[in-house]
């Protein structure tokens, strides 16, 4: 049954209180744990406890887009049971509410936390259960299986990430320390024959300082992450959002609003759900120059066999997810 609770601020940890020395997480009446393999999550509902286990790799991938995207634009579903709901300064917690097998039975849970106290449990939890040598923002090939197995070190470098969001678009003044190139990124094994060339910028006397342009795919070639949006350009509200992709899209995105894809290169195949329940939709593949619109009412999970890259372009105008709910705007863009 659904249930709506007060914060608690103080992130709760037990110490390793298990073999694998691995700790265990509350929030609200949730509770974590992890072993050598699975990632648990338990939760009270018609007086029992719901137990649900996910592969501590999936898991790990999944809770790393969530704080790295703070919670990003509406639903982020960690899988197909558990999953968090984005209503920007408070986000809902929840167990299988979008999952009919749990709602249709009373068996789901879903509690609402302020930003600081859900981000400060997920942090936590990344910290101590993200191993030496794996980086839940890469692809399998990259990281392995360190994952796997008891307690081992810790990876900072790579869960404190922060996401590259610029202020206008990279290589203009107060975005440069933005150009991945700059900083010493290398081209990433699957983009080797991406060129590096700059575009040739020839303007009328007297704008020179006013014209700017960049490579993106140069800037693409040299993505250390998958499947993590970057700002890359901002013109009002509007917002360009390349990213690579390789493997699987770690979460299923429940949109807020409609969201725009154009797949820059090689492929893409999409598994399209409804945001409610989780039927199957559609499934698209998005090759090279294809645009498709993702609508407001569906999630969406992504597939790439190679590295790709995509581009997401994002409304940011407040007051979207509102005019959405209310129907005010249909969930789609247009109608044929």
């Amino acid at each position: 049954m659904s249930a709506q609770t007060a914060n608690d601020t103080t992130v709760k940890a037990s110490a390793a209180s298990n073999r694998t020395g691995y700790r265990s997480f509350t929030l609200g009446s949730f509770n974590f744990s992890r072993d050598e393999y699975f990632a648990h999550i338990t939760w009270p509902a018609k007086g029992q406890t719901m137990t649900h286990t996910a592969s501590a790799d999936a898991f790990l991938r999944a809770i790393m887009r969530d704080v790295a995207w703070g919670f990003f634009y509406g639903w982020v579903n960690l899988d197909d049971v558990i999953g968090t709901r984005n209503l920007y300064g408070q986000v809902e917690l929840f167990a299988g509410r979008y999952n009919p097998a749990y709602s249709t039975k009373g068996l789901d849970l879903t509690e609402t936390f302020d930003t600081p106290a859900i981000m400060a449990t997920f942090k936590a939890m990344l910290d101590d259960w993200t191993n030496e040598g794996f980086d839940p923002f890469a692809s399998p090939d990259e990281t392995g299986k360190s994952w796997v197995g008891s307690k081992n070190g810790h990876n900072r470098g790579a869960i404190d990430r922060e996401r590259q969001a610029c202020k206008r678009m990279p290589g203009l003044p107060g975005d440069a320390e933005l150009r991945r190139d700059s900083n010493g990124y290398p081209v990433n094994r699957a983009f080797a024959d991406v060129s590096q060339d700059e575009p040739e910028i020839h303007a009328e006397p007297g704008f020179e300082n006013e014209v700017h342009a960049m490579s993106l795919f140069a800037y693409l070639s040299r993505s250390d992450v998958t499947w993590n949006p970057s700002v890359s350009s901002v013109c009002g509200r509007s917002l360009c959002c390349p990213t690579t992709e390789e493997y699987i899209l770690p979460i299923k995105h429940g949109n807020d609003r409609v969201e725009w894809f154009i797949q820059l290169s090689d492929e893409l195949d999409w598994s399209i759900e409804d945001k409610q329940t989780g039927a199957l939709r559609a499934k698209i593949k998005m090759k090279a120059g294809d645009v498709a619109a993702m609508p407001a009412d569906i999630r969406h999970q992504g597939f790439s066999r190679k590295r790709s890259m995509l581009l997401v372009w994002e409304n940011a105008t407040p007051g979207l997810p509102e005019m959405y709910e209310t129907g005010k705007l249909k969930p789609y863009p247009i109608e044929f």
